[in-house]
């Protein structure tokens, strides 16, 4: 089972801006993107590829995940792009335009050819088309590769798809839920795809919560200021909590040993209910050690 840490906002940190990575030590993001692809400039790729390496060996960003998106193995810069993230050892490599299963075997063989003393984990971009429609392929790699997440590509999704965005996102519910299914049936992360109206607050905070209504693990971002929001919608609530530490108690009760059902403050309540209750106080009390550790 995937390690229960909080990952509930996922911020993109353009490679090429030193500045940048320097102000990302301090953010409240649980995870960081070092983009090295779509925010760098192909003039700049390299110099981005040197300052983003040497920035996760110095360290210095705390409790927070690092991730390194390397551009494509069929660039010019994606060889290398992997073999020195790899060097540097960041929490995860994530990967982009990805279509199907051999593209995740030729990512892993890369990266397990590339320097350093272990492959870090591998995330990889579901932006695609022919991704969806390899959806499950794709997602069985995890049972031989270093594969642990999908990261949705929507408005690369969006535009191969020749649909207009829409604020319920309605036409991209059948993809989200098919990349979802294909992630938990394969216990993979799953990271929900960006908002891009910064200034529009109420339809960001409207689609975190549609986001972690669908089953994400929390939400790719692109501005600093999505971060407290997106982390307040993305961790339990405190009144669910406490609900999951009664169920968690209640079927500890020595009267209740082997019981499959129980009535826990007034609601029939399953071993199903319990797991889920575990995983929420495990997760709960993750991102309160998180948060003291900023």
């Amino acid at each position: 089972m995937t390690a229960i840490r909080p990952r509930r906002s996922v911020l993109y940190m353009p490679g090429a801006n030193e500045r940048a990575l320097e102000k990302a030590k301090s953010l409240p993001a649980d995870s960081l993107i070092l983009d090295l692809e779509d925010a760098v400039a192909p003039e700049a790729k390299v110099e981005a590829r040197e300052r983003v390496c040497a920035a996760v060996k110095a360290g210095g960003y705390g409790p927070r995940e690092l991730v390194i998106r390397v551009n494509s193995p069929d660039t010019e810069w994606g060889e290398d792009d992997i073999k020195a993230a790899c060097a540097a050892g960041p929490d995860a490599i994530l990967a982009p335009k990805v279509d199907s299963a051999d593209d995740i075997a030729r990512l892993d063989a890369a990266m397990k050819s590339a320097p350093g003393d272990k492959p870090p984990a591998l995330w990889v971009m579901i932006e695609t088309p022919l991704a969806i429609l390899n959806i499950k392929e794709i997602a069985a790699e995890a049972k031989r590769s270093h594969l642990t997440g999908f990261v949705m590509g929507t408005n690369d999704l969006i535009k191969d798809f020749r649909a207009e965005p829409l604020a319920d996102r309605s036409n991209l519910a059948t993809t989200l839920t098919l990349a979802l299914a294909a992630a938990r049936a394969y216990d993979l992360l799953a990271f929900d795809g960006v908002y891009n109206d910064i200034q529009n607050t109420e339809g960001f905070a409207a689609e975190c919560r549609q986001g972690r209504a669908f089953g994400f693990d929390g939400k790719t971002l692109i501005h600093p200021s999505q971060l407290d929001p997106c982390n307040e919608i993305y961790a339990p609530a405190p009144d669910a909590v406490a609900h999951a530490r009664d169920v968690i108690a209640a079927f500890a009760e020595p009267e209740n040993k082997g019981k499959g059902v129980l009535k826990v403050n007034g609601k029939m309540t399953e071993l199903l209910h319990l797991a889920q209750a575990e995983r929420m106080v495990a997760m709960a009390e993750a991102i309160a050690q998180r948060e003291q550790a900023q």
